[in-house]
This record gives structure tokens, sequence and C-alpha cells, in this order.
């Protein structure tokens, strides 16, 4: 029953490997790079470009569309053409990708390391990238916008990054591909003056309340008091208007919180 069990658990690995490889390949696109060689025929290496409509020019066999191939497939089509055309019996084509540019994302605002990425996997996800470009700073907001195309379709989605992880919501984790760009927001502010330790701009956490608010501006200084707090706020017009907190009410962006000096 052991060694039952065993084969079927080879047999199971086996069965997935050429999935899981197939899961791993990129494909080739307008912009790329590519080192084309044939086993035995030197006078046939080429550089070229994948141009924008999708093909390399290469020797004998002219225009050879690769654009949406993956790599093993690319070097059979050409092998293919090189045969068919009676230039090459047995052709051993190595197709090497050069510079990959067709197969990048753009990541832009609040991270360590803004730039373009190549997708190392076909199933690279939105932390993926968030990794290589060096993760959020810490002015970074937590929800970022990926802009792309999916089906032909412009989409533009907001995406709560640490609900992936804190709350499970793995399915948000979605799979990028060629082409997105990826923006990481500044984080929203509000900010705090008069009489507080370190009156300034701050980064407004999650159910963050008007007393964690001054906490973040070192509290009141001896001579202010929290008594009479004001904050001014701006609605959706842009109108802004003062309050008077209570100290558990929720902070808002752009919220601008005065301590005032005490009377005593």
């Amino acid at each position: 029953m052991r060694a039952t069990g065993l084969i079927l658990l080879l047999a199971g690995l086996l069965a997935a490997g050429p999935a899981a490889a197939q899961g791993r390949e990129t494909t080739l696109g307008a912009g790329d790079i590519v080192k084309i060689t044939v086993f035995q025929n030197p006078d046939l290496t080429t550089e070229t470009r994948v141009s924008e409509g999708g093909a390399v020019t290469f020797p004998l066999v002219g225009a050879v569309p690769v654009g949406g191939l993956s790599v093993p497939s690319a070097e059979k089509k050409i092998a293919d053409m090189l045969r068919e055309g009676g230039f090459v019996l047995q052709p051993q084509v190595n197709v090497l990708v050069v510079q990959s540019r067709s197969n990048q994302v753009s990541v832009l605002g609040q991270v360590n390391r803004p730039g373009r990425f190549p997708l190392d996997t076909a199933n690279s996800r939105l932390s993926d990238v968030l990794a290589q470009a060096g993760g959020m700073t810490a002015q970074g907001d937590d929800t970022v916008t990926l802009a792309g195309v999916r089906q032909g379709q412009p989409v533009r989605l907001q995406i709560d990054v640490p609900a992936i992880f804190q709350r499970g919501d793995a399915d948000k984790d979605i799979l990028v591909q060629p082409g997105d760009t990826i923006y990481v927001h500044r984080a929203p502010m509000f900010y705090i003056y008069g009489e507080v330790q370190r009156p300034g701009a701050f980064r407004v956490e999650r159910d963050m309340t008007v007393m964690q608010a001054l906490a973040q501006g070192g509290g009141p200084t001896l001579r202010g008091t929290v008594r009479g707090l004001r904050v001014h706020r701006k609605d959706t017009e842009g109108k802004v208007s003062e309050i008077e907190p209570a100290l558990a009410d929720k902070i808002q962006p752009e919220d601008v919180i005065y301590v005032q000096e005490s009377l005593f």
C-alpha cells in the first residue's frame, strides 16, 4: 500500500511538472530584443527586436511572427520555416531574450524604487511586483491603484494591500499582466498645531481617533489643554467648517487640529 501511494504521488508530480513549467513561460512582444542562433549555422546568428507588429526579421526566411508566442514556440516557428524552406534540414533553433520590454510593469508613486520591472513568471502577483519595487514608503497609502487592460478593455482597480495579509483576502493579490501600471498614492494626512509638543503633518492611520492624533503630536504642552479642541474639516464641496470633537471621534484626511492654550 505504501509503495502504491508513493507511485501515485510521483505520477502526480510528473503530471504537474509540465503544467507548472508552462505557467512560468513568458511570451514575446513588441520591444523585446532577442538573440537567435541555429546549431552549426553561426552565419544565421541574429540579434533583433520584435517589431510593433510582433515580428522579427530572420535571415533566409524574412519576417517571422513571434508576438504572443512563448520562447519554445518561437523556436519551433523559426525551425519550421527554415525546414520548410529547404534552408536547414534539421534546424535546432535557440531564442534568448536579451532584453524584455513587453513583459514589464510600471510601479510609480510612494515606493522605494519606482520604475519598470520585468515579470519573472507568468503568475506574478501584485505583492511580488511591490516587493521588486522595494515596498511602499512610510508615506505610501495602504490602497494602491492598478491600471491596465483585461480582455481588451481598460481597467482601473483600487486594491487594499494590508487586507491581503491581515484579513486573508488573498483574492485581492491579483495577477499582474504586461503593461500594467501600479500607482501608490501618498497616504492621507492630518495636521496639528498650537500648544502641542510636535506640531506638524502626520499620516492618518486606520480608525485613528482624535486622542491618538494628539499622541502623534506628543500631546499638549504644559500650557496646552485638550479642552476646547478645534478641528477644521473640509466637506465634499471643499467648504471648511470648525467643529469641537470628542477625543474618541475619528480623524478624517486633511483634518487640522488646533490645541489652544489653557486659561489657567
